[in-house]
């Protein structure tokens, strides 16, 4: 491939990044955006975030909820440019305003077509909420943007409590935020339900992000090593590393088979070693993310 040619590989492939972080922020926030407007903010669910505070406000000031999303997150915006910077603020600060059109969008749309919000059962709201919110997230989240809030205040505080993890972070501002809820709507109720919607949102972008590379990590100690190993790779398709063993009891040294394997691919795997060994001894862990050759590649970002 020449150099120009290359170039305009280059390009191309920009001009498509560029397109796909388009399509996921303006989709992602428009979710988003029906989770606040349908469910969560007309049921007085305020789920932690810029997005509780401000649900809060709507309820207590009558401030829009879109516009004041996007106030509350000028002043983390300035600090995280200044201390984060980077292509994933600027990210950031468009998702967060898109967002915020999203939601004031949706409700004047709503109160023109004369569609009302969802008023019926509270978890209900709070479940549909967090799975649409969760979803949304999780759409930004790939493209390495965040819709503002909870995220960047944990990114800019863990400079200053470097050994306070993220997760730690967002759940105490989130529970400070849920605590307020409870107080400015006088409802308990109000504040666990926040919780149900936070939860419901976080296993979504959980699924969303990493549940296509969930695995079987599997051990296996068998007496017919190199045929369960050939079958592996001729049959599934799938690497495997030969550890060296020594059973403590006996003192004989063995050959042991580690592979991972997709969730579904695990059955079959436990069918395939049966067949050249039914007494073979076999661990099966759960393999939160399986990053590499067949699964998702080491370079991509989330």
């Amino acid at each position: 491939m020449g150099i120009v040619a290359m170039r305009e590989h280059l390009r191309g492939q920009k001009y498509y990044e560029y397109l796909l972080d388009a399509v996921f922020c303006v989709v992602g926030s428009f979710i988003y955006g029906v989770s606040v407007s349908f469910f969560t903010a007309p049921n007085k669910i305020a789920p932690g975030g810029v997005t509780g505070i401000s649900t809060i406000l709507f309820y207590l000031v009558h401030t829009p909820i879109g516009v004041m999303i996007f106030v509350l997150n000028i002043p983390l915006f300035v600090l995280g440019l200044r201390f984060i910077g980077g292509s994933f603020m600027v990210k950031s600060i468009i998702c967060t305003a898109l967002t915020s059109v999203s939601v004031d969008g949706i409700n004047a749309a709503m109160a023109a077509m004369g569609i009302s919000a969802y008023h019926g059962n509270d978890i209900l709201a709070a479940l549909y909420g967090g799975v649409l919110s969760g979803l949304g997230l999780a759409m930004v989240f790939l493209r390495n943007a965040t819709t503002g809030g909870t995220d960047i205040a944990s990114r800019l505080l863990k400079i200053k409590f470097p050994q306070v993890s993220m997760g730690r972070m967002m759940l105490i501002i989130d529970a400070f935020i849920i605590a307020f809820s409870a107080i400015a709507f006088r409802s308990i109720d109000s504040a666990l339900y926040a919780m149900i919607a936070i939860f419901t949102s976080s296993r979504v972008i959980d699924s969303v992000l990493y549940g296509a590379d969930t695995g079987r990590m599997a051990i296996i100690i068998s007496k017919n090593n190199d045929e369960i190993s050939k079958a592996i790779i001729d049959e599934m398709d799938r690497g495997l590393t030969i550890l060296k063993g020594k059973g403590y009891y006996t003192g004989e040294e063995r050959d042991v088979i580690m592979c991972a394997v997709r969730r579904p691919e695990a059955v079959k795997l436990r069918r395939l070693i049966k067949r050249y060994d039914p007494s073979a001894f076999i661990i099966m862990c759960e393999a939160g993310e399986v990053i590499g050759e067949g699964f998702k590649p080491i370079t991509k970002e989330i």
